[in-house]
């Protein structure tokens, strides 16, 4: 009887080693990198988000507050459940939320009430 999940096909085996291997090295990696890493991504995505990467922000092609407001509330997240485990990461990291935070106010024509902007319930009213 043949296991229905065994191929002879080679490139099928060595697909499933390269995923071993990625798997390995996510292993490898400490949390507090994974973490920070997460939060890097969502920062620099909320960033273009905002326009911040461009000139002019109020005439960036990529300004999409709806999707900044969802990236940096998702941050806050982050930041508040992983804050006793970044270590010296901790103050940078939450500075950068903050100015994103900041700037998210900034670039909305109504802001939002102190304490009901982008991630807000996580970190209190920013100014």
């Amino acid at each position: 009887m043949t296991d229905p999940n065994l191929t002879s096909d080679p490139t099928a085996n060595s697909v499933t080693e390269a995923e071993e291997a990625q798997v390995r090295e996510l292993a490898a990696i400490p949390a507090v990198e994974v973490i920070t890493r997460a939060a890097v991504m969502l920062m620099s995505a909320a960033a273009e988000k905002l326009g911040l990467a461009d000139a002019d922000p109020d005439e960036s092609p990529h300004r999409d507050l709806d999707e900044a407001r969802r990236l940096i509330t998702a941050l806050a997240g982050l930041v508040q459940a992983s804050a006793e485990y970044l270590g010296m990461h901790a103050g940078p990291v939450r500075d950068g939320l903050k100015s994103l935070q900041l700037a998210f106010r900034e670039a909305s024509v109504a802001p939002d009430e102190p304490g009901q902007g982008p991630g807000e319930k996580y970190t209190g009213p920013v100014w």
